[in-house]
């Protein structure tokens, strides 16, 4: 467990990437700035807490949100089951949800309408998706490394899919690619 000082104004990209053995961390409201990938690979972690007077971030059920809860940055490796992301969710960051391996379902709402790179990657329990009009592209390696992903439907408003979006996604026998892409 980490209880961040309140000296601590910034965390850095990749800063406890790879703590395997991080269970939880405490975010206080000193904390202005958190890169991309501070708590990747943090295969043991199951909450993610912050200071209710942070003026940048909050927590929601031990998942990591900015303050107004319109963008989902990390979702701690040990969530498991299905997940319904809120409709307040603009954005799924990158790497968001990468490696939670005990997740097995994900409904995406009509109010998300980004996803970053590698959002879904290596969720290896993960087998549906349900993802509703509204996000226009479904981002580099976003499910690469699902390999029980068996169903996931793409709606209308999805007009590109990036590259290596469902690399390794070995269960995935059909997909439906509608005209829009």
């Amino acid at each position: 467990n980490i209880n961040i000082p309140s000296s601590i104004t910034n965390i850095e990209g990749s800063a406890f990437s790879r703590c395997s053995s991080l269970t939880s961390i405490n975010i206080p409201s000193s904390v202005t700035s958190i890169g991309e990938n501070a708590f990747n690979g943090c295969s043991s972690l199951t909450e993610i807490t912050v200071s209710g007077d942070n003026a940048n971030y909050s927590s929601y059920g031990g998942i990591l949100f900015n303050k107004a809860r319109t963008e989902i940055i990390r979702v701690p490796q040990q969530y498991s089951g299905t997940y319904n992301i809120p409709n307040t969710v603009e954005t799924i960051a990158a790497y968001a949800f990468s490696g939670c391996t005990n997740l097995t379902g994900v409904s995406i709402p009509s109010s998300v309408k980004e996803m970053g790179n590698y959002a879904f990657s290596s969720c290896s329990n993960l087998q549906n998706v349900s993802i509703a009009n509204g996000i226009d592209t479904l981002s580099v390696c976003a499910f690469s490394g699902c390999n029980n992903l068996i169903n996931i439907n793409i709606p209308n408003s999805v007009t590109s899919i990036g590259d290596s979006a469902f690399r390794d996604c070995k269960s995935l026998t059909n997909i439906a690619i509608p005209s829009s892409v």
